[in-house]
């Protein structure tokens, strides 16, 4: 089985779909979910969920590791016709998983209790992003 998720953006920031993704794999059976977004200025990632300074801390770190390209640290970059934030979500994309593989049993994904998923927005500017899901059923 296969669909795809659209998850419209606000800017950078970690949006999360877990309620999406189970109530689609919710009762298919024993299997294996995969993800993977299908943009190169974006992430796919399992955190938690259960306290959003999480989210905002992984968003403070990621700004501060890899700066726009307006700031002189980034001085080097030569990509940059699409805006100052362009290629460091490239490089952000390259340092994230982009893909995921969540076991399911009994039509539930196996997450932690305080896990989510989450996609990784790290364009400043408003996207509508999509996720491509493959679930795969164990036929034992």
């Amino acid at each position: 089985m296969q669909t795809s998720f659209r998850i419209r953006t606000t800017g950078q920031g970690l949006y999360e779909f877990t309620r999406d993704a189970a109530t689609w794999v919710g009762g298919q059976g024993t299997g294996l979910l995969t993800l993977m977004v299908r943009h190169t200025s974006a992430s796919l990632l399992i955190q938690e969920n259960a306290d959003q300074d999480v989210q905002r801390d992984l968003k403070s770190y990621f700004g501060r590791l890899v700066p726009p390209a307006t700031d002189p640290s980034m001085s080097y970059l030569r990509h940059t016709m699409e805006g100052p934030d362009d290629m460091p979500a490239h490089i952000k994309a390259a340092m994230m998983p982009v893909s995921l593989s969540i076991p399911v049993q009994g039509g539930q994904m196996q997450l932690g209790t305080w896990q989510g998923i989450y996609l990784f927005e790290h364009r400043d500017a408003p996207h509508t992003r999509q996720v491509a899901a493959h679930f795969s059923v164990d036929r034992l």
